[in-house]
This record gives structure tokens, C-alpha cells and sequence, in this order.
């Protein structure tokens, strides 16, 4: 070839490479989205609470005193642990346990005035069968016999009515004691002291009926906690006491607590402004986890309705209307129709249509991601 024809060409190739990479320069850019890989694992169908649910004490009591009065002992603080039957607080008392005391030695008196009278009554009935046994021998008069029998059944009515008046005692004590127990407010389970409204000195009255007032003594018991949480009316007919389920809590994002629905509400939440609702009742399957817990976390259950183990599933988020994914082929996008069977918000199962190890996009919302867009790989795992 003639060095000058040569020397054209080389000058065509170059100009053409030079076109094509200012054509590909000018023309759309890969789009950077996120993929997913389709693989085998676990596809569980969920109902989750509509509003954040609580964590609850199985046993709490806002305890206030029955009857108002000053405080006159606090032997317990706030954070406290406490057995049952122990002293919390107690009002100034010293008039109702005179009023004890004085009811007790009433008793006493009248149990002494009662063995008194028995006694003699006693002895008249020993003398009253004396002089009948006399009778039997005409060793005495039948007068005689009828005045000794007379003054033995007079005794024993004199014994009879003194053991009354000392159960009667005995029952006075018993109401001033309960007076005395009234200005005493004692633990009715085991728990912990979470709160108390008062200082000795201070006077506390009892809540009025209908009227909410902050407690004397908040006692919760933390050995046993349960969330409650609201349940869309229309996620409720599915749901079961003993069915499993999952809590989570704001306080602790990393870690899910296994439980159990250990109870659903007979009746339907109708709120102002609110959807309607059921409340149903979750409880901790491990005790060991309540250690780190508080009464009051906000916490969502995840009731487990059906689960299906080493299923062929992809990510929810990559579904589109129509049960169909975008599937990358070779740096492009490919539109792929779907069949699928159980659904939560993690995962969705794939009956059929992809095949493991196939990735999806699921940026969705991004724009010019769509059938036949040109992509590449997000780097950073973002959506």
C-alpha cells in the first residue's frame, strides 16, 4: 500500500476512535443503583401493630393511703426492693394505737372476768351433783337438791354471757387494729419502689373516686413484663393467643425478643381520630432478657401467622405493581413477571420466575431506573 494511502487511514481509524468515545462520552450514563441477591432462607407472613405499643409490668400498684393523714415514716426509698406485707409508708397513729392498746386490756379483762365466772360455775355444778348424790342416800332434802341445780345452771348462764362479752372484746380489738393497719400502707407483692409522692411531715389524702392523683407509692414487679400493643382491626381476626411473635424496642434496635400472644382483647378500640384497633398482649419467652428492661419502653410485636423455612425469596422493597422485579443482566436492567406466595415486609417467596443467585434493583424510586435502563452497581449499599 502506498505509504500516503497508509497514512490516510491511520488518520480514519483514529478520527472514528475518537468519535466513538466523545459518543459515548455524550450519551446517558450508567445509572448507580443497589442490587440484591435472590437466595433461600426463611419467608414468614406477619401482622404488626398500627401505634407503638408498652412495655408492661404483670404486677403494678399506684398505692395510696385509705384514709388521709401526715406522714410520719418512710422506711423505704425510691429503688428499693421490697418483699410482700412490708411497710411503705405510714401516717402519724399515735391515737389509733392508744385505741389498740386500751381494746387489748379491754380483752384481757373480759376474758379474766370469764374464766372467773366459769369457775364459780364449775363449782356449783360439782355441788348441785353432790347434793343429788346426798338425795339418792335421803342424806338431804329435795329443796336442797332443786336450789343446788337452780344456782349451777345460773352460774354456767353468768359463764356463758361473760365468754360473749370477751369475744366481743376480742372483736373491738380486732376493728381498732384494723383503724391502726389503715394508716399503714403496706407492699401487696413483691416489686421495686419506682415512686413516692410525699416526705415524712407531708399530709397525703386518698385519690377521690373518679379523680386521678399522683400515688403515694408507685410498686412495680420488673420479674415479669409483657407488651401490649394496638392491632389494626382488620389484622385481628388472624391472631391467636399462643401464637409466636417478635418484639422490638427503640431502647434496644439491635436485638429482637422472642414471645408469645398471650392474649387478645374481646373488643374493638374506637378512638376519636383513630383507626380502630385491638389490643392484644405479648409476653417474653426468655426471663433472662427482662433484666435490661424497664416498664414504659415503647415496643412493637410482630405476630408470626405462618413460616416456611429454605424458600427461594427476594427482598419486598424490589417488588413492583404487578408482581414484577427488575433483574440485572449484563449491566442492564430486565423487566422479569413473578409468582409469589408468602409475603411480609422482609421478604417475599418465589414460586417462580427467578432463580437463585439472580440479583434485583431495589431503586425503585430512582429515577430512569426502569426496563432496559443501563446501570452499574451502588458501591455503597444504599437504595
Amino acid at each position: 500500500m502506498n505509504p500516503k494511502h497508509r497514512k490516510y487511514l491511520y488518520l480514519l481509524l483514529a478520527l472514528l476512535i475518537l468519535g466513538l468515545i466523545l459518543w459515548r462520552a455524550s450519551g446517558p450514563k450508567p445509572i448507580a443503583v443497589t442490587l440484591k441477591p435472590v437466595d433461600i432462607g426463611v419467608v414468614e407472613a406477619t401482622v404488626a401493630n398500627t401505634r407503638a405499643g408498652t412495655v408492661m409490668a404483670c404486677q403494678r400498684a399506684r398505692l395510696s393511703p385509705s384514709i388521709g393523714g401526715q406522714i410520719a415514716a418512710l422506711p423505704v426509698k425510691e429503688g428499693d426492693r421490697v418483699e410482700a406485707g412490708q411497710l411503705l409508708m405510714e401516717m402519724w397513729n399515735a391515737d389509733r394505737r392508744a385505741e389498740v392498746e386500751l381494746a387489748r386490756r379491754e380483752a384481757v379483762a373480759a376474758e379474766a372476768r370469764a374464766v372467773e365466772a366459769c369457775t364459780v360455775a364449775e363449782v356449783a355444778r360439782r355441788e348441785a351433783l353432790r347434793q343429788a348424790a346426798l338425795k339418792k342416800k335421803g342424806l338431804t332434802s329435795e329443796e336442797a337438791v332443786d336450789r343446788a341445780e337452780g344456782d349451777a345452771r345460773a352460774r354456767q348462764a353468768a359463764c356463758d354471757a361473760t365468754r360473749a362479752t370477751a369475744r366481743v372484746s376480742e372483736a373491738r380489738l380486732d376493728v381498732a387494729r384494723a383503724g391502726l393497719d389503715r394508716t399503714r400502707l403496706k407492699a401487696p407483692f413483691a416489686g421495686t419502689v419506682a415512686e413516692i409522692n410525699g416526705e415524712v411531715g407531708e399530709f397525703v389524702t386518698p385519690s377521690p373516686i373518679g379523680v386521678a392523683t399522683p400515688p403515694a407509692v408507685d410498686l412495680v414487679d420488673n420479674s415479669c413484663l409483657y407488651v401490649e400493643a394496638p392491632i389494626d382491626e382488620v389484622d385481628a381476626p388472624a391472631i391467636r393467643a399462643g401464637m409466636p411473635a417478635r418484639i422490638t424496642l427503640d431502647a434496644f434496635p439491635a436485638r429482637d425478643f422472642p414471645a408469645t400472644v398471650r392474649r387478645v382483647a374481646p373488643y374493638v378500640m374506637d378512638r376519636e381520630k383513630q383507626a380502630r384497633t385491638v389490643d392484644i398482649e405479648a409476653a417474653f419467652a426468655d426471663n433472662a432478657a427482662l433484666a435490661d428492661l424497664l416498664p414504659g419502653y415503647s415496643a412493637d410485636v410482630e405476630v408470626i401467622l405462618e413460616r416456611r423455612d429454605a424458600v427461594l425469596r427476594v427482598p419486598t422493597e424490589a417488588l413492583m405493581e404487578g408482581q414484577r422485579v427488575l433483574v440485572y443482566e449484563d449491566g442492564v436492567l430486565r423487566e422479569r413477571q413473578v409468582r409469589t406466595g408468602l409475603s411480609n415486609w422482609r421478604y417475599t417467596e418465589v414460586i417462580d420466575g427467578l432463580a437463585e443467585g439472580e440479583q434485583v434493583t431495589v431503586s425503585l424510586d430512582q429515577d430512569g431506573v426502569e426496563d432496559g435502563a443501563a446501570v452499574v452497581p451502588r458501591q455503597d449499599g444504599t437504595p
